[in-house]
């Protein structure tokens, strides 16, 4: 029997304070909330205890962060989308910043096991003065357990309404895009980062930003491919590939300590669920 699972949370900031109510329906939880930065920022560990999802299963996650409110949300682990025979699975995550508002989202790759039929949506809709640094990383298979992604199809769309969309048909079967030099050239680890705003960047910040960040890319190892660009006046990219999930998460947990501190002068230090 499919599994439907829903979470609600609602950040709101009270007297300086980021504090959160929520509430769910089937297996997704959230963690206790955290303050190790002060009470302005609320850490949350989001939980699936299944662990993954098959044929049919839904999670649909709706984030909301109010006025002035600070949220970091991350995961203990993987997001798996399993082999499925008949029905699609699917995990929709609908998110909205108020103005003045600002989420770190942070979640560990989503792994597509072969066979998988999967989608992966994510929404993010910012207010005015609002701001996101998120990330969305997707491991295609197991290559490293000899289970390659050889059959199966994996959907993906990450979306910023009116100012950038990202979305992929990924084909265990469509051979040009997975190896081809024009498409993934046999890398099967690929995931995007980005800071977006609920205005447009200064000039001068957005170049700041880009520097800061292809600093960081720069250093990588040549296993990892990465560039970062602004495909839209108030979006901030970087994008990798490469073999495998690790050199790929390490650049991007490289990469938001660095911006952290840039954009909005706060210290780098790691969420505590990486060190687990």
């Amino acid at each position: 029997m499919p599994w439907h699972a829903q979470l609600h949370l609602d950040y709101r900031n009270e007297a300086g304070r980021t504090l959160l109510r929520h509430r769910h329906d089937g297996p997704l939880r959230i963690l206790k909330s955290l303050y190790p930065e002060g009470e302005g920022i609320c850490h949350n560990v989001i939980v699936h205890p299944p662990g993954g999802l098959v044929g049919g299963d839904r999670l649909d996650v709706t984030l909301h962060v109010g006025k002035g409110a600070h949220a970091l949300v991350s995961t203990p682990g993987a997001t798996r989308f399993y082999a499925a025979e008949e029905a699609d699975a699917l995990q929709q995550v609908t998110i909205t910043l108020d103005a003045g508002a600002r989420l770190e989202w942070l979640p560990l790759e989503t792994i597509a096991h072969p066979g998988c039929r999967a989608h992966n949506r994510l929404s993010a809709t910012l207010g005015d003065g609002a701001e996101m640094m998120g990330w969305d990383v997707t491991a295609l298979g197991l290559p490293a357990a000899g289970q390659p992604f050889d059959h199966g199809c994996y959907r993906q769309r990450v979306e910023l309404p009116g100012l950038w969309l990202e979305q992929a048909t990924i084909d265990a079967a469509d051979t040009r895009l997975l190896d081809s030099p024009l498409g993934l050239d046999g890398q099967r680890c690929l995931g995007s980062l980005w800071l977006a705003s609920g205005k447009a960047f200064t000039r001068d910040r957005r170049e700041h930003l880009l520097e800061v960040v292809r600093a960081v890319a720069g250093q990588t190892g040549a296993d990892v491919r990465a560039g970062a660009t602004c495909p839209h006046p108030q979006v901030l990219v970087l994008r990798a590939v490469a073999p495998l999930v690790e050199p790929l998460m390490a650049l991007f947990q490289h990469t938001w300590a660095a911006l952290r501190p840039a954009a909005w002068g706060l210290p780098n230090t790691p969420p505590r669920i990486w060190r687990v």
